[in-house]
C-alpha cells in the first residue's frame, strides 16, 4: 500500500530501485501548502511539460488537492493503489505525483525520450511506393498501421513479456477478417512464454514458430508498414515488439518469399516476370554449385564439346578436385559477406572489392581455383541476395547440395530436391499449410501466387488464413 507520508513512499521507491542515479525526487509546497513529490526516471520524460503542465499549476493555481485533474493541464491522470503500480509506471517512464496524507498516487504520462526518426527501410528497398519503415518505439510503429488502416475493427493487444525486461509487445489484427482459431492459437503459445527478457522480435519468434529445428522460417518479418498492412488486410496477424523496428506477421506462406510489396505497385505483367527471376534464382542460389560440380564430375557428355574443352583448360594445373574447390571459394565466400556487413561503411566497400576482385583473380593466375568455378560461385552468390527473405535456407542448402552433386551426381542432386519439396509441403504455419495455394491446390489463391493477376481479379482473400467469410468484393464487382 502507499503511505500517507511522502518520507515513506520516497525511502521505499529508492530501496525498490537500488538508490539508482537516474531515479529523480522533487519535493515542493503546493499553493495549498499541501506537500507533494514528483518521481520520475530522468531521460524518460518531458521535462519541459513537467514544468509547465505540472509543477507550476500546482505551485501557482491548485487551491485544494482534489483539484489535481482540473488545474495540471495533462490529459492523461490515473491514480495508482498500490506501490506496485506506482513502481510499474515509473518504469514505464510516466510522472508519478504523491500528496501529504494521500494514501494513492497520480500516475500522469508525458512520456518523451530520444528515438529514431522515421526513415526509408534499407533492407526492403522500392523504387515505387511508400518508403517509411518501422522503428524501435511500439507506439509510433502502431500509429504508422493505423494510419493506413482507418477502421475501428484494427485491433491492438498488448502483453509483456521478460521477467527483467518487461518489455511491451502488441498483437494486431482486423475484427471480422482475421481467423478466430488462429488468433486463439497464437493467444495460447503467447501465454505459455517464460523468459528473462526480450530484445527482439525474434525472441518472441523463437517460442512460437512452428518447426523451430527445420531452417525453413513458418514467421514472417518486414521493416515496412504497408506489407503488414497488406497482410493484415488478408487475415494474417501482427506481432510488434518495443525496441525492435521488424514486425512478424503469421501464418507465413512459402511464395511470399518470393513476393515484395512493390509487386502491387507495377504492372501485373512485370510483376510476374520478377516473380518467375526470384524463383529462378532461389534455385539457382541453391543448386548452381552442387549442379556444376556434379555435370563435371560424374556427366561430362551432357556438357558441349567446346564448352567442356574450356572448363578442362582451365581446370589445367588445378591441384584440387572441383568439389574441395567449390568448398574452399564458398567458405571465402561467406567471409568476405561477413566482413562487408559487420565492418564500417566507409571501409566495407573497399574489403569486399579487395577480396572480391584482387584475390579472386589471383588464386586463378595462381592456379589454385579455375575461372570457371569462380563464375559460377560469383552467380551463385549474387543470386542468393535477390531473396533475402530465404538467405539462411540458401546458404546452408547450397552446401548441402554441393555434397550431394560431389558424392551422387545428378542424382544427388534430384533426390537433395525431391526431400526438399516434401520438407515444404509438410510443415504448417498456425495449422495453415506452407505452401499453399500450390499444396493443396486453390484456384483463386493461385492468382496471386507466380502470376501476379490485376487486383479487379482478387475476390476472396487467402483461403486458410482469413475467417470464414472470406470475400474481398461484392458479387456484383466480381469479373
Amino acid at each position: 500500500m502507499i503511505s500517507k507520508n511522502i518520507n515513506d513512499n520516497k525511502n521505499r521507491i529508492r530501496y525498490l530501485f537500488g538508490n539508482s542515479s537516474d531515479l529523480v525526487f522533487h519535493q515542493f509546497e503546493t499553493l495549498s501548502e499541501t506537500g507533494a513529490m514528483v518521481v520520475y526516471i530522468n531521460g524518460l520524460v518531458d521535462k519541459s511539460a513537467l514544468n509547465d503542465s505540472i509543477i507550476r499549476p500546482l505551485l501557482e493555481d491548485l487551491i485544494s488537492p482534489y483539484d489535481i485533474k482540473s488545474t495540471i493541464y495533462i490529459s492523461e491522470i490515473k491514480e495508482a493503489k498500490t506501490l506496485k503500480d506506482a513502481v510499474d509506471s515509473i518504469i514505464d517512464g510516466h510522472v508519478l505525483l504523491f500528496f501529504e496524507n494521500f494514501d494513492y498516487a497520480f500516475i500522469m504520462n508525458i512520456c518523451r525520450y530520444e528515438k529514431r526518426s522515421i526513415q526509408e527501410s534499407s533492407s526492403e528497398q522500392v523504387i515505387r511506393g511508400p518508403k517509411e519503415s518501422f522503428i524501435e518505439d511500439l507506439y509510433v510503429n502502431r500509429t504508422l498501421i493505423r494510419r493506413k488502416i482507418r477502421n475501428q475493427n484494427l485491433i491492438f493487444e498488448d502483453y509483456i513479456f521478460g521477467r527483467q525486461t518487461n518489455t511491451k509487445v502488441s498483437i494486431c489484427y482486423i475484427k471480422g477478417i482475421v481467423n478466430d482459431e488462429i488468433l486463439a492459437e497464437l493467444k495460447a503459445r503467447l501465454n505459455t512464454i517464460d523468459i528473462d527478457g526480450v530484445i527482439d522480435s525474434h525472441y518472441i519468434e523463437e517460442h512460437i514458430e512452428d518447426a523451430p529445428r527445420s531452417l525453413v522460417a513458418t514467421i514472417y518479418d518486414t521493416e515496412k508498414p504497408d506489407v503488414v498492412v497488406g497482410k493484415l488486410l488478408e487475415g494474417r496477424i501482427g506481432i510488434i515488439c518495443d525496441g525492435s523496428p521488424v514486425v512478424l506477421t503469421l501464418p507465413r506462406l512459402f511464395i511470399e518469399d518470393l513476393m515484395t510489396a512493390e509487386d502491387y505497385y507495377l504492372r501485373p505483367q512485370f510483376a510476374t516476370y520478377l516473380r518467375v527471376m526470384r524463383v529462378v534464382a532461389f534455385f539457382a542460389s541453391m543448386m548452381l554449385i552442387g549442379t556444376y560440380i556434379a555435370i563435371a564430375t560424374f556427366h561430362q557428355e551432357m556438357i558441349p564439346t567446346k564448352l567442356l574443352l574450356s572448363i578442362a583448360t582451365q581446370r589445367e594445373g588445378v591441384p584440387l578436385p572441383a568439389f574441395l574447390e567449390g568448398v574452399l571459394m564458398l567458405i571465402f565466400f561467406e567471409f568476405l559477406k561477413e566482413a562487408g556487413l559487420r565492418l564500417p561503411k566507409p571501409i566495407n566497400t573497399t574489403v569486399a572489392l579487395v577480396g572480391g576482385l584482387v584475390i579472386g583473380q589471383a588464386s586463378v593466375d595462381a592456379g589454385l581455383v579455375s575461372g570457371f568455378m569462380i563464375i559460377v560461385v560469383a552467380a551463385s552468390g549474387i543470386t542468393e541476395f535477390v531473396n533475402l527473405q530465404l538467405r539462411e535456407l540458401v546458404v546452408l542448402y547450397r552446401f548441402v547440395f554441393l555434397f550431394l552433386g560431389a558424392l551422387f551426381g545428378l542424382y544427388g542432386i534430384s533426390s537433395g530436391s525431391i526431400i526438399l519439396i516434401f520438407h515444404l509441403v509438410s510443415i504448417k504455419s498456425f495449422g495453415v499449410p506452407f505452401m499453399y495455394p500450390l499444396a493443396p491446390y486453390d484456384k483463386e489463391g493461385m492468382k496471386d501466387f507466380m502470376r501476379r493477376s490485376p487486383l479487379k481479379k482478387y475476390n476472396y482473400r487467402p483461403k486458410y488464413i482469413s475467417s470464414k467469410d472470406a470475400r474481398k468484393r461484392s458479387a456484383d464487382n466480381e469479373e
